[in-house]
């Protein structure tokens, strides 16, 4: 970290979390220069359900929840930005504090409960992009007091479909009460079914990914790699916040309900990631989410089986120039190794990560 990221963080970590995050948010809207992005390299272009991502390294949803800041995540670095948890309707989410700093271990616990600004207000931003070019995704989720659920995706679906380079469907939070029960085999099926055909209905038809969460057994992975494949989902995205505290040095915060990501997430993410390559095939598009703060541990999801990898933990920690140290250190990888594209490492280490218990 430099010792401009330095005096960033202590500037930031003297704020209560979710303040911190909105004055980054300001920061990035201001057009500060925060960081600069690294130079463009040919081998770590990733060609992937019809998109062209210049580097494998996206900014995961959770960060730019109401669509304010895409552009400027791109210009750090990141070969894609992702926005949202986006519900069709305005909603505040949990009542506060709901961020916690766990600075012993690198992690985050949140339970924010998908607060953002509703459909209206991300649809006039990305309207207003529109044409700028640059990779971005829009995870749609559904309202908590939604009385149909799935109508939530499907109308997620229908809105953004012309502005989205990609949709994720977000069933994984744990912090939206009955949202993860969406991930059981019959109501994924009905899920999958209505949102693939409200896709087929758009104008445009973006890919769909389905992001899922980290605390599944064997059996629930199975059902859900049966589920994408039938229902020819695009991609999977694996995976959001963990409920476990396993191993957890920040005692006094250990007990705060919510999501827990960052460095503690990365190993058991990275095993459910390598398990469901091998469920889905070589075929499939996955992006491997979860403690990815360095480029060895981006190369590492990649080496289990991950297209693409996602952070925004690590980001908190390290500061905005870490997606341009990531990026930097791939391609320096890439000599080392002389790879002539950085899909050649993709599933070197998928036999090791995949037999590793969850």
């Amino acid at each position: 970290m430099s010792v401009l990221d330095r005096i960033g963080q202590k500037l930031l970590f003297s704020f209560d979390p979710e303040t911190a995050h909105s004055m980054s948010i300001a920061a990035l809207r201001c057009g500060l220069p925060v960081a600069s992005p690294p130079s463009q390299d040919a081998r770590l272009e990733v060609r992937l359900c019809g998109l062209d991502f210049p580097n494998p390294l996206g900014m995961a949803a959770g960060y730019d929840k109401n669509a304010e800041v895409p552009d400027a995540l791109l210009k750090l670095g990141f070969g894609f930005a992702e926005v949202g948890t986006i519900t069709p309707l305005p909603q505040p989410g949990n009542p506060k504090p709901r961020i916690f700093r766990l600075t012993a271990d690198e992690a985050v616990i949140n339970r924010l409960g998908f607060n953002n600004d509703g459909h209206a207000a991300a649809e006039k931003r990305l309207m207003a992009r529109k044409g700028r070019g640059g990779i971005v995704g829009v995870n749609i989720g559904a309202n908590k007091d939604s009385a149909d659920r799935i109508g939530d995706y499907e109308r997620g679906v229908t809105r953004f479909a012309a502005y989205a380079s990609y949709l994720t469907v977000n069933i994984s939070s744990p912090n939206t009460p009955g949202l993860r029960n969406m991930q059981a085999r019959e109501q994924l099926g009905a899920l999958l079914s209505r949102v693939m055909a409200a896709r087929a209905k758009a104008p445009t038809q973006p890919p769909v990914f389905l992001k899922i969460a980290p605390d599944l057994v064997e059996a629930e992975l199975e059902d859900i790699a049966a589920e994408v494949a039938e229902k020819e989902i695009d991609g999977v995205i694996v995976s959001n916040t963990t409920l476990s505290r396993a191993g957890l040095r920040s005692a006094s915060l250990a007990g705060e309900t919510g999501g827990l990501s960052g460095k503690p997430l990365f190993e058991r993410s990275t095993a459910v990631l390598a398990k469901m390559r091998k469920l889905l095939g070589p075929e499939m598009a996955i992006i491997g989410v979860g403690g990815v703060d360095s480029a060895e541990t981006a190369l590492e999801k990649i080496r289990a089986g991950a297209d693409l990898v996602q952070l925004y933990t690590g980001m908190i920690y390290a500061g905005p120039a870490l997606p341009g140290r990531i990026v930097a250190g791939m391609a320096r990888f890439a000599d080392r190794e002389r790879l002539s594209s950085i899909r050649e490492l993709r599933d070197a280490g998928l036999d090791s990560w995949a037999s590793k218990p969850i």
